[in-house]
């Protein structure tokens, strides 16, 4: 947040305070249930007349559609900008870029690669900048799978579960460590040698609630209440392909490492998923797996954030 302007940007997840945090996942739920939605109810035409940009630099199925779809259904207009349409994929300075796009519109979500694109963005911007997705986080993910909990798990669980990450150190890693800070809740990542997340992100998390870093896939699992994991390789990560699969192979999501999770625990995946690597098809087919509510999800928590940023 801007001291001086009141001017707010969700960059990631500590963006937000707690109390924040529950209030989105909150209204993210009334509107799936349709009671602030399309039919009506508060926050339906919260962006009347308003446009946002959405500059993609990394392609996208959910960020675009669940953006598009929503800054439509608040009555407001998402424009698609690419890295092929646009001045920055031709070295514009970003603090240009920045400058001008606020210029003619209300908001602006990038997803890209770096933070440091995502912050310079903010830094010099007069609108809200959102970070739909970078190397380092991944928030707007972490909100639908905090969203996806709160409908199956209950509001109380948010702050009480024991979550199981497995697999790489990535940005989805960073943002659960973020998302356990703010609510407190115990947060354990099994991730191979080599793969870490940030140990500084791991260390504050760990100063803030209880952080375990284990290269051992069923300590993390037995008792967890979520059960999460990612792909093995990432955009731009293809060359490293077959060695990410034997260093992961541990790592599978599959019935046995969900047998030992709660008896009521659910499976979350981001999406999009690889069947038969880093979970298998018996899992996310199956009846614990909340994958695809967890996809809706990205429309109903994105549009619970951009009501809080506009209003």
């Amino acid at each position: 947040m801007n001291a001086d302007t009141g001017l707010r940007h969700f960059l990631s997840l500590n963006d937000l305070s707690r109390d924040e945090l529950l209030e989105i996942l909150a209204r993210g739920e009334a509107l799936a249930e349709g009671g602030m939605g399309r039919e009506g109810g508060g926050g339906r035409r919260a962006l009347e007349g308003r446009t946002v940009a959405l500059i993609f630099e990394k392609s996208s199925t959910r960020t675009r559609v669940s953006f598009e779809v929503g800054i439509y259904q608040l009555g407001g207009m998402g424009l698609f900008l690419s890295s092929r349409d646009t001045q920055m994929g031709r070295g514009e300075p970003i603090a240009d870029t920045a400058r001008v796009l606020s210029g003619y519109v209300d908001g602006i979500m990038i997803r890209t690669f770096g933070q440091d694109t995502v912050e310079e963005l903010a830094r010099h911007a007069t609108v809200p900048v959102i970070n739909g997705l970078t190397d380092r986080y991944h928030p707007c993910q972490l909100l639908a799978d905090l969203l996806t909990i709160r409908q199956i798990l209950g509001e109380e669980r948010l702050e009480t579960m024991t979550v199981a990450w497995l697999g790489d150190g990535n940005n989805m890693a960073h943002s659960w460590l973020n998302a356990a800070a703010l609510l407190g809740f115990e947060l354990r990542l099994a991730v191979p040698e080599g793969y870490d997340p940030d140990p500084e992100i791991v260390e504050w998390a760990g100063g803030r609630t209880r952080v375990l870093l284990t290269r051992d896939p069923e300590e993390a699992a037995r008792g967890a209440h979520v059960v999460s994991t990612d792909v093995w390789a990432s955009m731009g990560q293809e060359e490293e392909a077959e060695a990410r699969k034997k260093a992961f192979a541990p790592y599978q999501v599959n019935a046995r490492l969900m047998g030992l999770a709660d008896p009521e625990a659910i499976f979350l995946h981001c999406l999009p998923a690889h069947r038969g690597e880093e979970v298998t098809a018996e899992v996310i087919d199956g009846s614990r797996s909340a994958v695809f509510q967890e996809a809706e999800n990205r429309l109903h928590a994105q549009k619970a954030l951009l009501i809080h940023l506009f209003a």
